[in-house]
């Protein structure tokens, strides 16, 4: 189920609502929770099973690490820096351990086996090839939950959290439906007291709204016609340089918002159900180095790559090569986490030697500071841009063919100019141009949304309307965030 769906628009999320505000604040907790598993289990119910044994692991292994109880409450914050028992320990590897073998096997076995077939047959030892007639299908929002789930148990070992005695509020954190495929990751410890002590106002639910309401805008009527434009582009078998640019910016476009309209979308309805969730983006576009990229984009996974994996890994503390060792890795991992591909793969590693070469420099300041701001942006853009053409290319041959085309080293085909034609519609050109406009001259919808008056409540209506009415002719309408 997708938030830019009749279902949910016109059944599931007028239910919940009237449901959730229908019952005491206890009761609302359960709501909550039972309204998140039917929302999550409407694809295939079994990967509700799957959620809920991740759940109950991690709570359990809390209540082992802080010594407590099943029962009301939560238990006591352990002081950081105390040395740990080996039980505590032992309950933190089974907690961790769970998570990843839970995802690894889930998202990474077809893509194991897969290599491991293409190795033996390589060397020629057909024999041994695994050659299954199945694959494992990857539950939805896997990643996200593991990860969230996961940083629970460490926060809770840390110090930096209490562990939750009651399980239904621990499982309302896990499954909560507003960000639970796709984000925001949120963190324990900034849903902790709102499980149970939130507020509901007026303004916050308009807020909420308004929040819904531009997400919609910028999933149905940017990142859907983008996506169309991308799709024209990476799946035709030749193109020409001036093509290959307009399908990888509009990739561009299309994934920036159609994340952050769900990410918007996610923390509206979290608005109109009483919880205040972080901010996702902060315009990644108008960054001027991959560093500032990433304090802009998709801030809860990269906050939590470091958070989790970077300092962990000593960070900055051991010296500079190992920095730069660091960095190089967890952008990696942080690849190989969106997708069980090679793709993903050079994605992190254009990531990671781009942090590593500003590090380099003497951070970015010093590095580009013979760039004008304007330079600095758009070099920046420049090398996202490649970056995504590994994202979203099918394979790796298709990816370095795409590069190549945009290049100009690419030996295209007389009917690839047919594509020029089709990009040139006043449609997809009004829509990039659109798209441009508010990635980089736009308020974030953050900010926007802050101060609510009744120009923007109107304008707010008007956008989630006209987006009702285009998405009722579109049949076009991904969450591409989903299959990572």
């Amino acid at each position: 189920m997708v938030f830019s769906s009749h279902l949910f628009l016109f059944y599931f999320l007028p239910v919940a609502l009237a449901a959730y505000y229908a019952l005491p604040a206890r009761g609302r907790v359960v709501a909550l929770t039972l309204l998140s598993y039917v929302f999550y289990g409407w694809a295939n119910p079994l990967f509700m099973v799957l959620m809920l044994a991740s759940t109950l692991i991690d709570y359990a292994m809390a209540l082992v690490i802080t010594g407590g109880k099943p029962g009301l409450g939560t238990t006591t914050v352990l002081p950081e820096g105390q040395p740990r028992s080996v039980r505590q320990k032992r309950a933190l590897m089974a907690s961790v351990f769970s998570n990843l073998a839970l995802l690894g096997f889930f998202k990474y076995f077809n893509f194991a086996t897969e290599n491991y077939d293409a190795v033996v047959n390589a060397i020629g030892l057909p024999g041994l090839s695994l050659d299954l007639a199945f694959a494992v299908t990857l539950p939805l929002g896997i990643s996200f939950y593991t990860f969230q789930s996961m940083s629970y148990t460490i926060d809770v070992y840390r110090g930096h959290a209490p562990a939750q005695r009651r399980f239904l509020d621990f499982a309302c954190y896990v499954s909560m439906f507003p960000q639970l495929v796709a984000g925001p990751i949120i963190r324990y410890a900034e849903v902790a007291t709102q499980i149970n002590h939130r507020t509901h106002t007026l303004t916050k639910f308009a807020r909420g709204v308004s929040f819904f309401a531009v997400g919609m805008g910028k999933k149905i009527l940017l990142a859907n016609p983008c996506g169309k434009v991308a799709d024209l582009a990476f799946d035709a078998g030749s193109l020409d340089f001036v093509s290959a640019w307009t399908g990888a910016v509009a990739y561009a476009f299309q994934i920036y918002f159609d994340f952050s309209a769900y990410s918007d979308m996610a923390i509206g309805l979290g608005l109109m159900l009483g919880f205040v969730f972080a901010k996702n983006f902060d315009s990644p576009y108008r960054s001027q180095s991959i560093t500032e990229f990433w304090r802009r984009w998709h801030i809860s996974l990269s906050s939590w790559l470091r958070d989790y994996l970077y300092i962990p890994l000593g960070g900055s503390r051991k010296g500079p090569l190992r920095t730069y060792v660091n960095l190089a890795l967890v952008m990696l991992l942080g690849g190989l986490w969106h997708g069980a591909s090679w793709n993903f793969m050079v994605w992190g590693a254009i990531h990671g030697g781009m942090l590593v070469l500003e590090r380099l420099g003497g951070g970015p300041d010093r590095v580009y500071r013979w760039m004008p701001p304007v330079l600095r942006v758009a070099s920046t853009f420049i090398v996202v841009l490649f970056s995504w053409v590994f994202f979203r290319a099918a394979d790796l041959g298709s990816a370095l063919a795409y590069c190549r085309s945009m290049i100009g080293l690419s030996h295209e085909q007389p009917g690839a100019l047919l594509l020029s034609g089709l990009f040139a519609q006043p449609y997809y050109v009004g829509t990039m141009l659109c798209a441009a406009v508010v990635a980089w001259g736009a308020p974030q919808t953050w900010d926007w949304t802050r101060t609510l008056t009744w120009s923007k409540a109107a304008a707010a209506m008007a956008l989630f309307w006209l987006s009702l009415i285009v998405l009722s002719a579109q049949a076009y309408n991904p969450f591409i965030y989903f299959i990572f």
